[in-house]
């Protein structure tokens, strides 16, 4: 059956010749012009908190929030200390700061400057608050801990606070590097550990090896004390091309641990400079991680896909393996597959555009009568989003 035929189908017809040309180019552009929008929405970056609807809503074990404060409590476990054994926790972190010679002024004002509360900051000032807060979380939850700052011997870090101590380690902190010098600092710390530990044989020092925008809310001091038979602990999520994140390593300071601990870092080293330089600026130490653990033939990575903390032997060393889900916790997999905030979260790692929600964290806290449970429900809420930085 013909649609169009004889004189009167062809008049009625012939205006579609001419629109029906036009309305799909229209159509075509209200569409591009749609997903431009959600694009746009989705890549937008806020410079103020961006509260949403809180994950693991109605589950019996995730954080229960109403508004910004927390309907239960999360478990904070006793706090251990771990002084009564001689023994003391150490977070050791690599920080390096950046000039930048370069400040754009817009209407006059500094295109770099960020304010977060009542307070501007310029990048160089944005690095050192984040590595304060960092510093604040670490002396509120785990008073009697200490804490190593490992950076360039050419840096200057203007940080004077109690009970931490600014470690000048020789080596290529430029960003492209820093990663993978983060590794190298690491192993040369252990290194004077194990030289310094014949004279202190009494007193034992574990290592929590941690990136700067991470905020310890609970006691970490139970992994050693609870768990006797490792060398060292690494943290891992369901996740199937980069299942370990390195933001998180734990060393047993015993000179046997030390060993284990820096012969296995030394590893990841060559397995770092040797296959993954191409990723030297982000995510290599992790890929070489990943290989490291995953080309050990008994070793089963489904088990990654359980958050359940368990011990293998790995290269040499006995390594505890422990869920992100607890010890790493990130606001973008809370909302994810962590299915939101577990009730005995220890740690959480403000990683990528989540830093301004670090700051605005401990602001809350510090300056309200809510207890962490309610700043958590505050991260819960606002880490969907990315902010300015």
């Amino acid at each position: 059956m013909k649609v169009c035929s004889g004189w009167r189908r062809f008049l009625l017809c012939f205006p579609l010749i001419f629109f029906l040309p036009h309305m799909l180019s229209v159509l075509e552009l209200h569409q591009t012009s749609t997903v431009e929008d959600v694009h746009r929405k989705q890549t937008t970056k806020f410079d103020h908190l961006v509260l949403g609807p809180a994950a693991g809503e109605g589950l019996h074990d995730r954080l229960q929030c109403q508004g910004i404060r927390a309907l239960n409590r999360t478990h904070f476990s006793a706090s251990v200390d771990n002084s009564r054994f001689g023994e003391n926790i150490v977070f050791v972190t690599v920080f390096a700061t950046y000039n930048s010679s370069i400040d754009r002024l817009v209407n006059g004002k500094s295109r770099e400057l960020v304010t977060v509360g009542n307070i501007s900051y310029n990048k160089l000032e944005r690095s050192m608050a984040i590595l304060d807060v960092f510093i604040n979380f670490i002396q509120v939850t785990m008073p009697r801990s200490t804490i190593a700052i490992l950076t360039d011997p050419a840096s200057e870090l203007p940080v004077h606070r109690n009970r931490v101590t600014v470690y000048p380690i020789k080596g290529e902190y430029s960003r492209d590097k820093l990663m993978l010098q983060r590794i190298r600092s690491y192993i040369a710390f252990l290194e004077a550990r194990l030289q310094e530990h014949s004279q202190w044989q009494e007193h034992i020092s574990h290592y929590i090896f941690t990136d700067s925008d991470i905020a310890v809310v609970d006691d970490l001091g139970q992994i050693f004390s609870s768990c006797k038979n490792f060398h060292l602990a690494l943290t891992f999520r369901n996740n199937k091309d980069q299942p370990l994140n390195s933001g998180f390593i734990a060393v047993r300071g015993t000179p046997d641990g030390i060993r284990r601990g820096r012969a296995f870092l030394q590893e990841v080293l060559n397995i770092y400079s040797s296959k993954f330089m191409k990723a030297s600026r982000m995510l290599g130490d992790q890929m070489a991680l990943a290989w490291v653990v995953k080309s050990q033939p008994s070793f089963d990575a489904k088990r990654f896909t359980k958050a359940k903390a368990f011990v293998e032997e790995i290269s040499g060393a006995s390594i505890l393996f422990l869920p992100c889900a607890t010890y790493n916790w990130t606001p973008p997999e809370g909302a994810g597959q962590f299915h939101g905030m577990p009730l005995d979260v220890k740690v959480v790692h403000f990683k990528g555009s989540r830093k301004r929600l670090m700051l605005e964290s401990w602001n809350f806290l510090n300056s309200s009568s809510s207890d962490i449970s309610d700043m958590l429900c505050l991260i819960l809420k606002s880490g969907r989003t990315k902010y300015d930085f």
